[in-house]
């Protein structure tokens, strides 16, 4: 009995932790009172990206938050390669959230310092140091994500839907900001993929996988390319899907700027020779 009543007093003079569970029906309720608030549906799409990653992050099946909770997920998100803007959104999602259910106190209030530092941009001749590096190592997976990602606009957490199905298409509808956007993926890198889940025996659904058979997420990837700089002598902040989606970008932008210049000279040449025919200085 006298051990019964220390263990009541102990309990009784015990601070109560805080903890806030996260629930998918909780978050959908948030997201109805920001949309009922007037937000933008680019700023709710946002928020709700936010929130299904955080619960997807958190560990264990009871899904809570804690004290501390968000200042580790910051930190995992900022080791898996998000921006420090990006990491700042998700933040402010949270946030919001545990405004929602009346645990501020589980907030993190400070925010990440953006660099005002442009993001370094690989180059062509670097892209292609990584190729040949990732070949002759025999890492046919990241040399698929680099070529992937260098050469399609695929956000990276769209990588899951890269299918084999996709692949046979040539192409993949995915939802982006409320509207539908077509990736569309080069011939001779749909060829690549197919084979490649052929050697490993994946017949359909996704063709990046862990060694567990799940997809692959983002930071197995860009730790993948990041070893893989390393390796070639690549400056290893470049080593990001990011990093190497802004390579295609900016291909593509040149490429185009050149089509743009020969359609200029066509049309010069062409009014040239009209000229010479009913110019009204020629007779």
């Amino acid at each position: 009995m006298q051990e019964l009543v220390r263990n009541e007093g102990t309990t009784r003079h015990q601070k109560r932790e805080s903890a806030a569970a996260l629930t998918p029906e909780q978050v959908e309720g948030y997201l109805d009172c920001l949309a009922a608030k007037g937000r933008v549906p680019d700023t709710i799409e946002n928020y709700r990206r936010g929130m299904r990653r955080l619960y997807r992050d958190l560990p264990g099946g009871d899904k809570v938050i804690r004290p501390g909770t968000l200042r580790q997920w910051r930190e995992q998100l900022i080791k898996d390669g998000y921006s420090a803007t990006a990491v700042n959104q998700f933040i402010v999602a949270a946030n919001g959230y545990l405004d929602y259910v009346h645990a501020r106190e589980l907030q993190v209030t400070d925010k990440l310092r953006v660099p005002k530092e442009t993001r370094p941009e690989l180059t062509r001749k670097e892209y292609l140091r990584l190729l040949a590096t990732a070949k002759a190592l025999g890492k046919e997976r990241v040399y698929l994500l680099v070529k992937v990602f260098g050469n399609t606009d695929l956000p990276v957490h769209e990588l899951e839907h890269l299918t084999v199905e996709a692949a046979q298409a040539g192409r993949l509808c995915i939802e982006y900001n409320y509207s539908q956007e077509l990736i569309r993926f080069p011939e001779t890198i749909c060829q690549e993929l197919l084979d490649y889940a052929k050697r490993n025996n994946i017949s359909s659904g996704p063709i990046f996988l862990t060694r567990e058979r799940t997809p692959m997420g983002r930071s197995n990837v860009t730790i993948g390319i990041r070893q893989l700089c390393v390796a070639a002598g690549v400056p290893e902040e470049k080593g990001s899907p990011r990093c190497l989606r802004k390579l295609y970008q900016t291909t593509r932008e040149g490429i185009e700027r050149g089509i743009s210049l020969l359609v200029d000279q066509a049309q010069d040449r062409l009014l040239e020779e009209e000229q010479l025919s009913v110019g009204w200085e020629n007779s």
